[in-house]
């Protein structure tokens, strides 16, 4: 087990290929206690111009060889896997998720890695006829800003690092700092596999971010976290006309039609909701259940909520650890009081858990409606209500309303019919009998309406970081 004195010391700032002295330090939580236990480099705004410098010197090169890159990728993707014993701990510790679910996210991303090796990018020729030749290239685009979140700091962050190096970009990282230690320590083991310069980590607080989306040297910036703040970012962004990115925020609705077997789906519906202690912009947010098995699907979640354990994640079992982080521990209890307090009745939970951290007991919530704010809003923490309806119609009507777009599912035992129904959701991916099921490294992800702006992942991930050149001239028959 990796001590606290361990992930001290081993978080440092990586700029060009070594360690970024910083003159401060913040603390960072672990949420099974609530205590800090272990300290991050604070860069400052004005040292971002020493990061930015190299990552420019080190395109220039990396930007030349596609196969030395992807061979690069390749080799970080070995490494990790041979490093998870040491990193999954770092990420349990400051994230709060299950080992199992940490070292998952270190599987997750030397599959990236290699995904986007592997990728093979036609060359487009347009004509080459006796009188003419012209061909479409992409050329990427120079260095990229990217800032992550706190919810899968290293799944999220390989989503840009792995096409954006692949592209020939070179990268500028920025974990959130409710969780920089495990990108700091991805960075620091991934030395000597990239050139220098070609993958940085910055940690700090505010303004280290805004600073990151103005600087003038990042060509595009890619941001994953709310939509209050991606409004934040592609302001900034656009002064310099940089190209954005922005995965932001989800309210997703699982429509469970009359037909289902309601014993058969309960246990992937739930995952699909508490999984991360519902951490995850993808998370079912909500569930609109017809009425004729609205109570059945209640207490069939309620009975798993109730035999969930919950406990610090290095705790052998665990099956979800603590929130994240106190503000959001504060915001889940708030949603569930104001839930309450309008006439929902908690069927599972809906307590916190008597001990230090910020645990909060798996919650089920019955005699919900529209209009109420645990419905409205994006609550990101293991609470689901499940809503009654009568009409399909309607009830898709219902999950379309909102200023979200990220995903949806229609749960049905005729899967062709939840199909026809699928393409009248308004999101940006909407599986059938499941939920979340594309989230794929070949499939694009991305929102609509206020869940963002672009696509990751797949060749249209690789795409969002490059640009368009036509190169045009002579036949070359």
């Amino acid at each position: 087990m990796t001590s606290t004195d361990s992930l001290a010391l081993s978080a440092a700032a990586t700029s060009n290929g070594r360690d970024l002295l910083t003159a401060g330090t913040f603390g960072v939580i672990n949420p099974a206690t609530g205590e800090v236990f272990a300290q991050a480099p604070s860069v400052t705004p004005d040292q971002l111009d020493e990061v930015f410098a190299a990552a420019q010197n080190a395109y220039t090169s990396w930007r030349i060889n596609e196969e030395f890159r992807r061979d690069a990728l390749r080799q970080a993707a070995d490494v990790i896997e041979s490093r998870i014993s040491e990193l999954a701990p770092i990420l349990t510790f400051e994230q709060g998720k299950s080992l199992a679910d940490s070292t998952m996210e270190f599987h997750i991303a030397a599959t990236w890695l290699r995904y986007y090796a592997d990728l093979e990018i036609p060359r487009e020729i347009i004509r080459n006829d006796a009188e003419a030749f012209e061909e479409v290239t992409r050329r990427p685009l120079g260095v990229v800003s990217a800032i992550t979140p706190w919810n899968f700091p290293i799944t999220l962050a390989m989503w840009k690092i792995a096409p954006a190096l692949r592209a020939g970009n070179t990268i500028v990282v920025k974990p959130s700092p409710y969780t920089p230690l495990a990108t700091l320590a991805l960075a620091r083991i991934l030395r000597g596999t990239f050139p220098d310069g070609v993958l940085n980590v910055v940690t700090g607080p505010d303004p280290l971010g805004a600073t990151m989306v103005s600087h003038p040297v990042p060509r595009k910036v890619s941001f994953t976290g709310s939509t209050a703040v991606g409004r934040k970012v592609a302001l900034g962004a656009a002064d310099d006309l940089k190209r954005v990115t922005l995965e932001l925020g989800g309210n997703d609705p699982a429509v469970i039609l009359g037909d289902v077997d309601v014993e058969k789906i309960a246990p992937s519906l739930f995952r699909s909701a508490f999984t991360n202690n519902g951490q995850i912009c993808l998370a079912i947010k909500r569930v609109y259940a017809h009425e004729s098995i609205q109570p059945q699907l209640v207490e069939a979640l309620s009975e798993i909520a109730r035999s969930v354990k919950v406990d610090e994640g290095t705790v052998e079992g665990t099956e979800l650890g603590p929130i994240n982080n106190k503000p959001q521990f504060e915001r889940v209890k708030e949603l569930i009081a104001d839930a309450v307090s309008n006439g929902a009745r908690a069927t599972a939970g809906g307590k916190t858990i008597d001990r230090d951290g910020y645990f909060h007991q798996p919650t089920i919530l019955d005699q919900v409606n529209d209009g109420m704010r645990i419905v409205d809003e994006e609550q990101f923490g293991p609470v689901l209500p499940i809503i009654s309806f009568r009409d399909e119609a309607d009830a898709i009507v219902r999950a379309n309303r909102s200023e979200y777009g990220l995903t949806a599912s229609v749960w049905s035992g005729d899967a062709d019919h939840a199909a026809q129904l699928a393409p009248q959701f308004e999101a940006g991916q909407v599986s059938i009998n499941a939920h979340g099921a594309g989230v794929l490294p070949h499939l694009p992800f991305g929102g609509h309406k206020h869940s963002g702006v672009g696509v990751e992942n797949g060749p249209w991930g690789l795409h969002s970081f490059t640009e368009l050149q036509v190169i045009a001239g002579p036949s070359r028959q």
